[in-house]
């Protein structure tokens, strides 16, 4: 594998367009923290696979074109090199694009808002590291939840952006007892793998285990604590009484899956210490799903992964406990 990609590296050194291709994989591959082109390429498979296979190839289409654009406004504004050759320029761009695929219906026009979704993702990208840079936290995927929030409600006001895919605006109601029937295991395990498949945005378990793979390629840390993850959100969020078809969908796991990727393989070295940690923020990262559920059910749009941010700001600042 090593010798695979100093190949690949020592191609791209030569041909400016390989090296760009390159900035895109590794984009691809940070949407759950692999700086390397061959998990990217994996996952970009997975998502095409998952897309096509539900009869929705928009999606896979729209990540690529919103990826290319982010990318491309990366270079324009003259970020970092070491930033763009990392492909952190690139993975709040990809899930733009997957995200406006999910929820707005194709047009012309579309595929000009997607793009620009893309190249704004940079700038919120640049902007929110530039804020929290002062706490020594990451960006993570803020700049894809905020620009996607903005974009998805902007649906509402244009007649020429269709938002079908919207989920119905409801007030806030306490959740039926009967909706929270109990899981058989067929159920437990789709929830655990789409759990990981709904990082992209994708209710696959044929693009999750590819997704794993992916993440085993660069790191089978990684890979772990994201089975572990996707298996602590679905018993937590099944403990506590969550909707039956919601955890069974991966809508409960999405964000816990990054929260024990991030805490327990990225930003913290692996050790027991740190595995019960992430434990701990995976738990209260379905919580923050359930609460943030609540809170936006009114406007009509979805959580994204604004959950797995908010809960890993909160159990990385105190990192210096772990140094």
């Amino acid at each position: 594998m090593k010798g695979l990609l100093t190949w690949w590296e020592s191609c791209c050194a030569s041909s400016k367009f390989l090296r760009f291709i390159d900035y895109n994989l590794r984009g691809i591959g940070q949407v759950m923290f692999m700086d390397n082109p061959l998990s990217g390429l994996v996952f970009f498979v997975a998502i095409g696979w998952g897309s096509v296979a539900a009869g929705m190839p928009q999606v896979a289409i729209g990540g690529l074109v919103a990826l290319v654009a982010g990318t491309l406004m990366a270079q324009w504004l003259r970020v970092e090199a070491a930033d763009l050759g990392a492909g952190l320029y690139g993975y709040n761009a990809y899930l733009v694009g997957l995200a406006l695929g999910t929820f707005l219906a194709p047009s012309p026009l579309f595929w000009l808002y997607v793009a620009f979704g893309g190249a704004v993702s940079v700038v919120a990208t640049l902007g929110t590291a530039n804020v929290f840079k002062t706490w020594g936290v990451a960006a993570l995927t803020a700049p894809f939840v905020l620009t996607t929030w903005l974009l998805l409600l902007a649906a509402y006001a244009f007649a020429a952006i269709g938002g079908s895919g919207l989920p119905m605006a409801n007030a806030v109601a306490p959740i039926d007892a009967a909706a929270a029937n109990p899981l058989a295991f067929g159920d437990f395990v789709a929830g655990v793998l789409k759990s990981i498949g709904q990082v992209f945005l994708k209710a696959s378990p044929v693009a999750a285990i590819l997704l794993l793979v992916g993440l085993a390629v660069n790191s089978l840390a990684a890979a772990a604590f994201a089975l572990a993850g996707a298996v602590v959100a679905v018993v937590t969020a099944h403990a506590l009484g969550a909707e039956s078809d919601l955890i069974t969908g991966g809508l409960m796991g999405f964000s816990p899956v990054l929260t024990a990727v991030a805490l327990g393989a990225v930003f913290y070295k692996p050790g027991v210490k740190v595995a019960l940690y992430a434990l701990a923020a995976t738990v209260f990262t379905v919580i923050v799903q359930g609460a943030l559920n609540v809170a936006i059910a009114p406007f009509g749009i979805p959580t994204l992964t604004a959950p797995f941010v908010l809960a890993s700001w909160l159990f990385l600042l105190p990192r210096r406990h772990f140094e």
